[in-house]
């Protein structure tokens, strides 16, 4: 029997929200193992001068507990 857990993690781009959920990842998984999912559970983005400055996603990420 697999024990998961869910964690909540914001990250941001300039790029896209893809890019953000991309790195949201990228960061866990710098320090946790058994990455298995991601969700993403609220986008948002910053207005500067008319223009999306800045893309912000909430994500959740299960990952496996060994």
């Amino acid at each position: 029997m697999a024990v998961l857990k869910v964690i909540e993690v914001l990250a941001n781009s300039e790029k896209s929200w893809e890019d953000a959920t991309r790195k949201a990842v990228a960061q866990a998984a710098k320090s946790l193992k058994n990455i298995r999912s991601v969700y993403v559970q609220e986008q948002s983005a910053s207005v500067k001068d008319g223009n999306v400055s800045e893309f912000r996603v909430n994500v959740k990420i299960t990952f496996e507990i060994d």
